[in-house]
């Protein structure tokens, strides 16, 4: 039979007290923090948190919740959907930012963000997620990153990229199945179900990132058209555009312009990262 809570040992605890991190970056209890009770939404779609939690078991929570110190424990900031997703898939903790109520608290989450980038046993994927928050909850750019952590812009923009693989992917990925430069080659598939199965067969057979690179050249080659018509060049306005676009979106942007205007496709990785994408355009 489970022990019964309360009685002597809530007393106890309240006699000892338990030391709590009141800033900067740790792993919190999720039993010891409480929705924002001015959160104005209140429903979560139970669909979209499910696959949340399915992403979660497989990679884990790349994103940490920003909280703030109560006298129970914390109260959510930020996050609230991947708390939930987190509870559902049995997590007992959390990552999280802990704002410090002394200092600016922009900088300081900011600050405790990129502190944590400079661990060394961090994965790729946790790396891009650290990036993609620090360019949609504090407005950096890829180049102001790129500096805060000393890489160049281009190994931002390509750690970041990794967010839009398959979920199956990342968990290989994660597991140290695959490395960083096999899921970099396999960025460009663009059917996410044949980059499963190369992906599969990278881990099975122990392909080379030569080998990924060339299934898929072969794999464009299969799938490019048969017509021999060179098309006209697009506007460097228009490839301009494309890349303030993603930059500020911290993903894939496509404009198709046309002369009776035109169309503009933006990749997302999940539907987490579809209502980063949606607050940031809101």
């Amino acid at each position: 039979m489970a022990a019964r809570k309360g009685g002597l040992g809530r007393g106890l605890d309240s006699l000892i007290p338990v030391e709590r991190p009141t800033s900067g970056y740790a792993s919190l209890p999720v039993d010891q923090i409480r929705p924002n009770p001015q959160q104005p939404r209140q429903r979560f779609d139970d669909t979209s948190l499910g696959s949340m939690a399915d992403s979660i078991r497989e990679v884990g929570v790349l994103q940490p919740v920003v909280v703030r110190p109560s006298e129970e424990g914390y109260i959510l900031i930020a996050g609230e959907r991947r708390c939930r997703a987190a509870q559902l898939a049995g997590l007992e903790e959390i990552p999280a930012l802990i704002r410090d109520e002394g200092i600016d608290e922009a900088t300081s989450l900011a600050e405790a963000l990129i502190e944590n980038l400079q661990r060394e046993d961090l994965s790729p994927l946790e790396e891009g997620a650290a990036y993609q928050q620090l360019l949609a909850d504090f407005g950096l750019t890829h180049d102001q990153v790129a500096v805060r952590v000393g890489k160049s812009r281009s190994a931002v923009t390509n750690t970041l990229r990794l967010l839009q693989l398959p979920v199956q992917i990342q968990g290989m990925i994660n597991r140290g199945d695959l490395n960083a430069g096999h899921a970099r080659a396999l960025l460009g598939l663009e059917d996410a179900s044949y980059a499963v199965h190369i992906a599969e067969r990278v881990v099975a057979e122990g392909w080379s990132v030569r080998q990924v690179e060339e299934a898929v050249k072969k794999r464009a080659g299969e799938r490019r058209p048969s017509a021999t018509a060179v098309p006209p060049p697009r506007p460097a306005a228009i490839i301009e555009l494309e890349d303030r676009l993603g930059e500020r979106l911290g993903t894939a942007v496509k404009i198709d312009h046309g002369k009776r205007g035109g169309k503009v496709s933006i990749r997302y990785a999940s539907l987490d990262d579809l209502e980063r994408i949606y607050h940031l355009l809101n």
